[in-house]
């Protein structure tokens, strides 16, 4: 039987290539030969700043030089680097010695990533609370405390004991669990709520049972804790075509992936770490971002504008890589025509032909560039410039976008996003599609931009209520900074403006976008809080009523 199927299928696909025109075949072979490398484990998913990523900005880099395209990158070369702040680290030269043993990471104590650099000795016991000397607290009463009011955060609570020691004479803050309870308390390299008054460390199980059990014992205590900022460099790789033209057309779509899954953005379930291959995820894209310029380099119809390739890196943390680009152009950025975006169209379903374009309200030309039924797709059109893409980076800059998607699918952020599910044939058309669009659209001109409603950067919002902000998520600093707020909604109508950086929402702070949804989450509809916002220097509070 499955011989029959593989003859049956062969068939199929030679009897479909036999249809084709010639260079129709050479895009299609190219098109696999690109998502199976940009998907193959040794490329182990193409995350942001590793191994995996450079062997996939090279391969592309190479790809754009066959199609004939200079590079656009920094100093003439085909790369534009960008920086990721990846949270802190502890340094190996920290260490936390009690009475001559020295204790290791995370078996007998870490110390929270909020504890500033020091180096200190001392000669304490857990019962002493003296001034310039550390200090011992059993967090079982905040524990207690939270079974009682599950609102209250765990963190929040330590914190605000460390202040309160901090202001006593405290030199350090050691803290400890005695009870059953797992308190899930650990090194958070992201954590972004500020540096504390002084160190925080915490000992475990294995370290009580040794060092804590006589209260009065003394403790011959040295101390040092480095925590270092740990950053990667990802790249985005950028192709162009000069036809000395007043305008450029910008074609974009990321090439990096989840990697293993470091960056906790899987949706895999299993408890072993596995390659994301990330073949429609964007493989896809990328493969068609190569076959595209090809396509528009040998194209004599449409010199009316350049072209602008970029491969993005960094789309999965939150459009780091086209958010550098729209603020670091290696081209005159007013002289951008529009911007087309491809992310995840390798799953066409042949039954449907469904092709989902957005932002098609950005321009009132695309109207008449769109408004034909497509023989082929059956088109569905939404008119926001924004989603979780890299066309929103340019739609917040005024530019014209569309972004092309076949659809999510039960492999989306999982190890089983792989080459052989990919529906290379559909991808092909879209290619096509999108050839005839920027065809068509040669003699329009520069197209004047439409602004339009804005839409969560996640399709699924966990939030009981809304602000109505647009996170910067390259945003590394205390608090969550607004790269644009929703017109209508509420952050806009109490006057909150694109930059301002939320530190605080009613008693509540943040250091994250979790425990920005986290704090949201405490909130319901018909509640009034004070919201604390910096912008630039100051410190403003808006009255909010969710």
């Amino acid at each position: 039987m499955k011989q029959l199927f593989w003859l049956l299928l062969i068939s199929f696909h030679f009897a479909s290539a036999q249809k084709l025109k010639k260079a129709d075949k050479l895009t299609l072979s190219n098109l696999e030969k690109h998502v199976t490398y940009l998907a193959d484990d040794q490329l182990e998913g193409r995350r942001t700043g590793t191994k995996g990523e450079k062997l996939a900005y090279e391969y592309i880099s190479k790809e754009f030089e066959k199609a004939g395209l200079s590079p656009k990158g920094e100093n003439e070369t085909w790369l534009q680097d960008f920086e990721v702040n990846d949270g802190n680290e502890l340094n190996p030269s920290s260490h936390l010695i009690i009475n001559g043993n020295d204790l290791i990471v995370n078996q007998d104590y870490f110390p929270f990533s909020i504890s500033p650099n020091v180096s200190l000795e001392a000669a304490t016991s857990v019962a002493l609370q003296e001034n310039a000397s550390p200090w011992f607290f059993d967090i079982k009463e905040l524990i207690e405390a939270i079974k009682k009011n599950p609102h209250t955060d765990l963190m929040e609570s330590i914190q605000s004991k460390v202040t309160e020691a901090a202001n006593k004479g405290a030199n350090a803050f050691f803290i400890f669990n005695s009870t059953s309870t797992k308190d899930e308390l650990k090194f958070e390299p992201k954590v972004k709520s500020g540096t504390a008054k002084i160190p925080i460390i915490y000992l475990t199980k294995a370290a009580q049972k040794k060092y804590l059990v006589d209260e009065t014992a003394t403790l011959d205590i040295k101390l040092k804790i480095t925590i270092d900022n740990k950053k990667r460099i990802g790249h985005n790789v950028v192709g162009y075509i000069n036809n000395n033209a007043p305008t450029t057309i910008v074609i974009g779509a990321h090439f990096d992936h989840l990697g293993y899954g470091e960056d906790h953005n899987s949706l895999f379930a299993g408890t072993v770490p596995e390659i994301h291959n990330g073949a429609d995820d964007n493989a896809s894209g990328t493969g068609a971002l190569i076959e595209v310029s090809k396509l528009l380099k040998g194209n004599k119809k449409i010199k009316n504008n350049n072209y602008l390739f970029i491969a993005f890196s960094g789309e999965e943390l939150g459009l780091f890589g086209s958010k550098y680009f729209t603020e670091n152009p290696t081209i005159d950025f007013s002289k951008i025509n529009y911007m087309i975006n491809m992310d995840m169209i390798g799953r066409l379903k042949d039954s449907t032909k469904g092709l989902n374009i957005g932002g098609y309200g950005t321009s009132p030309q695309w109207e008449s560039l769109l408004t034909q039924k497509d023989p082929f797709f059956n088109i569905t059109k939404d008119s926001s410039g924004t989603g979780p893409s890299d066309h929103s980076s340019f739609y917040r800059k005024g530019i014209p976008v569309l972004f092309f998607f076949t659809g999510t699918h039960s492999d989306y952020h999982k190890p089983s996003d792989d080459a052989n599910k990919i529906n290379f044939g559909g991808e092909l058309q879209i290619i096509k599609f999108i050839a005839s669009i920027i065809e068509k659209a040669n003699n329009k001109g520069q197209l004047p931009f439409t602004k339009t409603r804005e839409i969560p950067m996640s399709s699924k919002s966990s939030f009981k209520v809304s602000l109505g902000i647009m996170p910067d998520y390259t945003y590394s600093g205390e608090g969550i900074r607004a790269d644009g707020v929703t017109d209508g909604k509420l952050a806009q109508k109490i006057g909150i403006i694109a930059g301002d950086i939320i530190l605080q929402i009613g008693n509540y702070t943040f250091s994250d976008m979790q425990s920005y949804m986290g704090t949201l989450n405490k909130f319901s509809k018909g509640e009034a809080a004070k919201v604390k916002v910096k912008r630039g220097n100051k410190e403003i509070f808006f009255d909010v009523v969710f």
